[in-house]
């Protein structure tokens, strides 16, 4: 099986149901919901990292491919830690004061919301849409056009405002949906 073939569909695909998940009433917690919304939306954050080795792979060699990689990565590393934060004090409260208390408390550490809450998870967009960028701009063509243009559209519709991560992960699902069908030599499990 060729994970990261599956990621490019995978990853979007949870992350649009973590956003239908919000929209039911997830969005608030403690409970259900915010639980199983959130966990999906991590299972698709962990998926991401067979994208973002799979789209370095692809990309033409160099620093600017291994740089943008390793900014997606870090990026993607504060989205996962805050997910994982966020289902922890789910799991833990009670109620949505006690999830609200839990929440302020963490975010009230020194540092930790710029961190894992507000500026390094962008670097996870930068990485993807730079990566893209550079394989629709390379020589080979490796990527349409149109990808890195729809990963900005879906990039900038999330940041509008959160109710609309299912229609960005639809974005992201057409402009990761190339990948997953090409015959390029990509990373592999195993």
């Amino acid at each position: 099986m060729n994970l990261t073939k599956v990621s490019y569909l995978a990853a979007p695909a949870l992350m649009g149901a973590y956003g239908v998940v919000r929209l039911m009433g997830g969005q608030h917690g403690p409970g259900f919901g915010w639980t199983f919304g959130h966990s999906l939306m991590l299972a698709g954050l962990v998926l991401f990292a067979w994208v973002i080795a799979g789209l370095r792979r692809l990309a033409p060699p160099g620093l600017a491919a291994n740089a943008l990689a390793a900014i997606g990565a870090v990026g993607l590393v504060a989205t996962c830690v805050q997910f994982g934060i966020d289902i922890v004090v789910g799991l833990l409260s009670e109620d949505a004061a006690a999830k609200h208390h839990y929440s302020e408390r963490i975010q009230g550490v020194p540092g930790l919301t710029p961190l894992v809450y507000t500026v390094v998870p962008v670097f996870f967009y930068v990485g993807v849409l730079g990566l893209l960028v550079l394989l629709a701009t390379a020589r080979a063509r490796i990527a349409p056009w149109w990808a890195p243009v729809l990963i900005l559209a879906g990039t900038a519709t999330v940041a509008a405002d959160l109710d609309y991560i299912p229609e960005s992960a639809v974005l992201f699902l057409l402009g990761l949906a190339p990948f997953a069908f090409q015959n390029r030599n990509v990373m592999t499990t195993g």
